[in-house]
């Protein structure tokens, strides 16, 4: 055997290895999906069940209970997703319980929910620090929000559940 294929035989055996062992690809996509990861979805259920591995008998760690709740999927594994919320806590989560709606946390109190992207704009809301709101657009430093009946913009940095350098049209 040649010293290049022994080479690329270990480099193959170390990608799966990691493969493996994280569930995720190095090249920062989904083996199943093939979409981004990580990314972003939201809880489709009132309620979840949140397992130690990915399938039916592994033991429940947790329960979300709160629908529309953001979720960041970190792995995939057939019908599983490895999901985390703002806290870091999370497992595995079967994908029929997630959602691609896209929603955010708010992470500050009383942040100002504004008309237009900037801050002199009139405030035409504001949100308590717990609010899930659905996401719309967003730029560099301002994403629109709507919640309860209210439609506006908010400091991106207040938020979880969006990327600080992801941009939505």
């Amino acid at each position: 055997m040649s010293r290049t294929i022994v080479i690329h035989k270990r480099a193959l055996q170390v990608f799966a290895l990691v493969f493996f062992l994280t569930g995720t690809a190095i090249a920062d996509r989904g083996p199943v999906t093939n979409l981004p990861l990580p990314r972003y979805v939201s809880l489709k259920a009132a309620e979840g069940n949140v397992r130690r591995g990915p399938s039916m008998t592994h033991r429940i760690d947790w329960v979300f209970k709160r629908r529309d709740m953001p979720l960041r999927i970190v792995a995939e594994h057939g019908h599983w997703r490895r999901v985390e919320d703002r806290d870091g806590a999370g497992g595995w989560m079967h994908y029929t319980l997630l959602s691609g709606n896209r929603t955010v946390f708010v992470e500050q109190d009383l942040i100002e929910l504004k008309a237009r992207p900037n801050d002199g704009s009139q405030v035409v809301a504001q949100l308590e620090f717990g609010v899930i709101a659905q996401l719309g657009k967003c730029d560099e430093i301002w994403c629109q929000l709507s919640a309860s009946g209210h439609r506006g913009w908010a400091p991106r940095s207040s938020l979880w559940g969006v990327e600080p350098d992801e941009l939505r049209n």
